[in-house]
């Protein structure tokens, strides 16, 4: 296995694909991004299943690239004998889904190794394979993969491998096709042709982009790499193509992260938006709407992508983790978490949308009602905390200013939009959760807010109190706090969540900074006017992007590496949301709507 920012993404809109810089495709689930997974190399060895394409020398590749306002990997080697490129890619799906591999000759002759480990259920099941003159069809319960090739393919060690020569001028394709099993054999794909298509659309959809200066390219590949992790048919973002890359090499923090996060809603909705993307803002919207219709005392914090609320975490004993990181996870237990904080994020990002899509009222009023009428009977409970910490629940400051949060943009609703709401009742309770936080959340002595009520410890989401509105940017306590976690929250300038040595989450061992929570760190500085000191951690952190553009969650500063499950959303969201802020040279709040094309 590489090392995380070793991979780059490729993916249909149903799916995705990490690989390798030396030319493996070490992860993919089919058919969809939580279904068990056919190469899962990236958390055992190849046993595990993996697809590797490149030349019979070996090694990691010379250089490689996704074609300008694509999500096609262009890979090239430059070996004795010549240079070959690899372009990879996955057409958005019509039914079924394609990897494709083109092997493409530059210059010389260069000998070609491909082995093709097909491994269902995560590694555990070994497929029945047939071989016929147009390649091969595996076989193994519900899943049905079909491999075509002009290259000549063999089975060996229970593996599928071709050994070929790649001349100038030259072109070789490969297709791997899955369907259901009890399904006919789907219709054969011309690689070039699909290559085409595949082009076509994510440049048309590249197009439609607002995002200007500087940072545009780096701001679009973002987006790119948002609507990959994105799952068409429902319109629901999966937190991260991959499941227990570790937050500490060896250690156990190690999560799936391929479901969809309701806090990340507000995040999502504004760096889409502002970029122009109101289709794809409208159908996360919706997606929304759906999972957290139902009673409102039944709000989960994530979903599945389609809305199912059941994730059960269970291990998988028999993969041995990332660079050894165990346990291999599936499903999450945090979905079962009480965390208070999500009303407010799903209130706030409903908000924002009214406040930027929606022309005349808003038909889930009385769903947002619903919501907060509850939210109003436990706002004053103890809870797990945005960071989903499986030791004692505990009165987090964070989840305190998202109930203030909710609360007053349903008063806002009603007092500026003109829905129906008791107005000042939800003004009062605004104004008594500003008074307790105030009370119980900042430590007066130290000028900070600090993590938990009762306690000392700092926590990365204190950054965004201004962002919410809950003080103003220039505030003294905002100040304060930003200075107390620079002073104590920080490890080479990057800010960590919190120090789990020092906050009982229920785990051992420690984690990188993250990378969200540096961007906040921009933005709290860009909002407090401390402009050149929020450009330049800004620049420092666009440097911890792969050699494709790719934000995974946390850095580790010592061994300069990257950590976490990747791509992670989340890591670009605050990205796209923090560069056009620069740009525009304007901190915003989350329920204002932003403009990726104009400086203000």
């Amino acid at each position: 296995m590489g090392r995380i920012e070793d991979y780059a993404i490729i993916g249909d809109l149903h799916t995705a694909a990490l690989v390798g810089k030396d030319g493996s495709i070490d992860w993919l689930c089919l058919p969809n991004f939580d279904s068990p997974a056919c190469f899962a190399a990236l958390l055992d060895e190849p046993k595990a299943g993996r697809w590797l394409l490149a030349p019979e020398t070996g090694g990691n590749c010379t250089r490689r690239w996704y074609r300008p306002d694509t999500l096609v990997l262009e890979t090239e080697w430059e070996t004795e004998q010549g240079q070959v490129r690899i372009i990879d890619f996955m057409p958005p799906r019509d039914g079924v889904a394609d990897v494709v591999r083109i092997v493409e000759g530059l210059r010389g002759s260069v000998k070609m190794h491909s082995e093709l480990i097909l491994r269902f259920d995560y590694g555990h099941i070994v497929p029945w394979v047939r071989r016929n003159h147009t390649g091969m069809h595996a076989v193994a319960g519900p899943d049905s993969v079909y491999v075509s090739s002009t290259a000549p393919l063999h089975g060996e060690h229970m593996r599928t491998v071709s050994e070929f020569t790649v001349t100038e001028g030259e072109r070789v394709p490969f297709v791997l096709t899955w369907a259901p099993s009890h399904e006919p054999r789907p219709r054969d794909v011309d690689a070039d042709e699909v290559l085409a298509g595949t082009t076509s659309y994510w440049k048309e959809w590249s197009s439609r982009t607002n995002a200007t200066g500087r940072h545009r390219d780096a701001i679009q590949r973002s987006l790119i790499t948002l609507k990959a992790l994105t799952y068409m048919p429902t319109g629901g973002i999966v937190a991260a193509a991959t499941t227990s890359l570790p937050e500490q090499i060896g250690g156990p923090r190690n999560w799936d992260y391929r479901y969809c996060w309701l806090r990340d809603a507000t995040w999502t909705l504004q760096s889409l938006m502002a970029a122009g993307y109101t289709d794809e803002a409208a159908a996360w919207r919706d997606w929304l709407l759906r999972a957290v219709a139902g009673d409102p005392a039944d709000l989960q914090i994530m979903y599945s992508l389609h809305g199912a609320r059941r994730l059960t975490e269970t291990e998988l004993d028999w993969l041995s983790g990332y660079e050894g990181s165990r346990p291999v996870r599936m499903g999450n237990a945090a979905a079962g978490q009480f965390q208070l904080d999500v009303w407010g994020e799903v209130l706030d990002g409903l908000a924002l949308t009214r406040n930027a899509l929606l022309k005349d009222g808003d038909e889930s009023w009385d769903l947002q009602t619903a919501i907060m009428e509850h939210l109003e009977k436990i706002w004053d409970q103890p809870d797990n905390g945005l960071w989903e910490m499986r030791g004692p629940r505990r009165h987090f400051t964070h989840s305190k200013v998202m109930a203030w949060v909710a609360a007053d943009r349903m008063a806002k609703g009603v007092r500026e939009s003109g829905l129906p709401g008791p107005a000042d009742r939800w003004e009062d309770l605004r104004d008594r959760i500003h008074a307790d936080v105030m009370e119980r959340g900042f430590d007066k002595e130290r000028n900070t807010f600090v993590q938990s009520y009762g306690s000392t410890e700092l926590d990365a989401s204190l950054l965004l109190i201004p962002r919410v509105g809950f003080l103003p940017h220039d505030d003294p306590r905002v100040i304060g706090t930003i200075e107390a976690i620079q002073r104590e929250l920080t490890q080479d300038g990057f800010v960590l969540r919190y120090r789990p040595e020092d906050s009982d989450d229920g785990l051992p061992g420690k984690e990188g900074v993250f990378l969200a929570c540096s961007f906040w760190l921009v933005d709290a500085l860009l909002g407090a006017g401390r402009t050149d000191e929020a450009a330049e951690l800004f620049e420092r952190l666009v440097d911890l992007r792969n050699d494709v553009g790719l934000f995974s969650e946390e850095w580790d500063p010592s061994a300069n590496r990257q950590l976490g499950n990747t791509p992670q959303a989340f890591s670009h969201f605050a990205f796209i949301n923090t560069a056009l802020q620069l740009h525009q040279g304007k901190a915003r709040h989350s329920n204002a709507p932003m403009h990726g094309h104009s400086k203000e």
